[in-house]
């Protein structure tokens, strides 16, 4: 969800590393681009993404000649070979195939590939062509995840959500791709932005363009946009230095999608939502290095040893519309968040793990949050920001706020079932947190907590600061201290910087490494430390840590 303010606003215009050292990654940059200008050309990069024991899906884009754009549906189908080796040399062979890229998935091919040996580094890429004239894409690096039972020592994660082109550079993904030390990184949605350019963040912020200019509606607008993302050299970076593991939220979409609409779609101007919502999830699976799960959506899971077991969510495909507060909506047991079979399947994943720790990728903000303790001038602000209603109740009604019954059955399900090691992993609201999800939070802590929760920040959506055009850590501090106040269960929240995090699970604890950029308009920018907190094994508690783990 993402709100900006205005002086005149309307459904359009308000709508919602230094732990680790550098090491010598193949990455993708303008220079290793291949352009042919008579056969084919990798200019997307190349990405893997959803790791198993013994498997991994890799990706990439072929354009067979100049004019097959991306969205565009022009150029032949493309024979394009495939090889995964042990080293970045490809002097020992791993895996080979052969696959079609077709004008039906825009050009774009993914191979998933088993058989590989568990928790192993591989090298992988692409080529095109035909003899004498046959074109290497660039190289990736990836992982194979740990075999389901073995007794690893740690893994590690880099944690993202939140990347709007227009609002910045994407330097956190350069910073996290220059880091050795990541099993995978976990994106925890908006992706992409569906806007047109220039209505968020407001047309004299806009740092870069996006294309195509208009909001994306089609099949061909959607791919346009994914392949523009793709184009920027730090997120081929990352893809090439990393697998990722994605889930979307709402802007995969339109601005706080739901089941059968969204606050960004009028049917009577931009058509039937089912149409958009197809478009849009089949570019998705086109563009992005992850395996559909049940009924075409993204919520599936991931085993890393014995160690953690990551339970994808998927709380747009099957969410009821957000709720009017203030009529008891919130709390109707008929409305729901994650849908009747995704809640099942979560609750029989979280009871029958083996796993030491439950992490659950979830898109929005399970830990209640009242924000009526604000001042006024603050809350004005923050209410556009994050979508609270107007109707003078400070509830973010997106969020898993909004749908009381789902989290209070989920949480009953960790108390009444003993599940404990249970840890949130949570972007969407452009800021970082640190929460206990509290089994009521009215009385906590003199009441207990079931889990945890760890919020990143954006990589460049616009956050407090940037709504009120102040200073950083400024302004900001009150309303974080107020927001602490009335909500006892939030041990820290940061509203304005941008950047990512790491988290980093062993069997004593999971600690999450928050870190910032120091400019997001800047493309060669800085990351630092910000904080680091982290929950002791059977504690379901936060506590803060004096320094990031090395």
């Amino acid at each position: 969800m993402t709100r900006h303010l205005s002086a005149a606003p309307s459904r359009r215009t308000v709508v919602k590393a230094a732990a680790a050292t550098a090491v010598a990654v193949p990455v993708l940059t303008a220079a290793t681009v291949a352009r042919a200008a008579d056969g084919p050309a990798f200019l997307h990069g190349v990405a893997s993404g959803d790791p198993l024991p013994d498997g991994i899906l890799v990706w990439t884009r072929v354009t067979p000649t100049p004019d097959a754009v991306p969205g565009s549906g022009i150029g032949a189908d493309t024979a394009v070979d495939w090889e995964i080796a042990e080293d970045r040399e490809f002097s020992r062979i791993a895996a080979r195939g052969t696959t079609v890229a077709r004008s039906g998935s825009d050009h774009t091919v993914k191979a998933d590939v088993r058989g590989l040996r568990p928790a192993t580094a591989y090298w992988f890429r692409f080529s095109a062509g035909g003899a004498g004239r046959t074109v290497l894409s660039p190289v990736g690096r990836t992982r194979t995840a740990p075999a389901r039972d073995a007794a690893v020592p740690g893994v590690r994660f880099g944690v993202v959500s939140c990347a709007n082109w227009e609002a910045g550079w994407f330097s956190p993904y350069r910073h996290l791709a220059a880091r050795a030390d990541l099993d995978a990184v976990l994106h925890l949605g908006d992706y992409i932005y569906e806007y047109a350019s220039g209505s968020y963040p407001t047309q004299d912020t806009v740092v870069r363009p996006h294309a195509p200019a208009h909001e994306i509606l089609t099949l061909a607008d959607y791919r346009t946009r994914h392949a523009t993302y793709k184009t920027d050299t730090d997120l081929q970076s990352l893809h090439a230095a990393h697998p990722v593991i994605a889930i979307w939220d709402d802007h995969e979409f339109a601005n706080d999608a739901w089941s059968g609409g969204a606050e960004n779609h009028t049917p009577a101007a931009e058509g039937a939502w089912t149409a958009r919502v197809a478009a849009a999830k089949q570019a998705y699976f086109e563009w992005m290095p992850v395996r559909a799960s049940t009924e075409g959506t993204v919520y599936r899971r991931l085993t890393f040893g014995s160690l953690a077991e990551l339970h994808l969510l998927d709380l747009r495909s099957f969410r009821s519309e957000q709720a009017s507060v203030g009529n008891g909506a919130v709390d109707d047991p008929e409305r729901s968040i994650t849908g009747r079979a995704q809640l099942d399947w979560l609750k029989a994943g979280l009871a029958g793990s083996d796993a030491r720790w439950k992490l659950v990728g979830t898109s929005v903000m399970i830990s209640p949050v009242a924000f009526g303790a604000l001042p006024a001038h603050l809350l004005a602000p923050l209410a556009e920001l994050l979508g609270l209603p107007a109707e003078g109740l400070a509830v973010n009604v997106d969020q898993w706020d909004g749908y009381t019954d789902d989290r209070r059955e989920l949480i009953s399900h960790l108390r009444d079932n003993g599940i404990r090691d249970t840890v949130f992993l949570t972007g969407d609201i452009h800021m970082a947190w640190a929460n206990d999800v509290p089994v009521k939070a009215a009385t906590y802590p003199l009441s207990p907590s079931a889990a945890t929760e760890f919020v990143v920040t954006s990589v460049t959506s616009d956050n407090l600061d940037d709504i009120l055009r102040v200073a950083p850590q400024t302004v900001s501090l009150v309303a974080a201290a107020a927001v602490k106040a009335a909500n006892r269960h939030v041990k820290w929240v940061d509203l304005d910087s941008h950047g990512y995090g790491v988290l980093d699970v062993t069997a004593e604890r999971s600690q999450m490494d928050y870190y910032a950029v120091s400019d997001k308009t800047a493309e060669d920018a800085t990351s630092s430390w910000l904080r680091s907190y982290r929950t002791l094994s059977g504690s379901q508690r936060i506590e803060r840590v004096s320094a990031p783990v090395r």
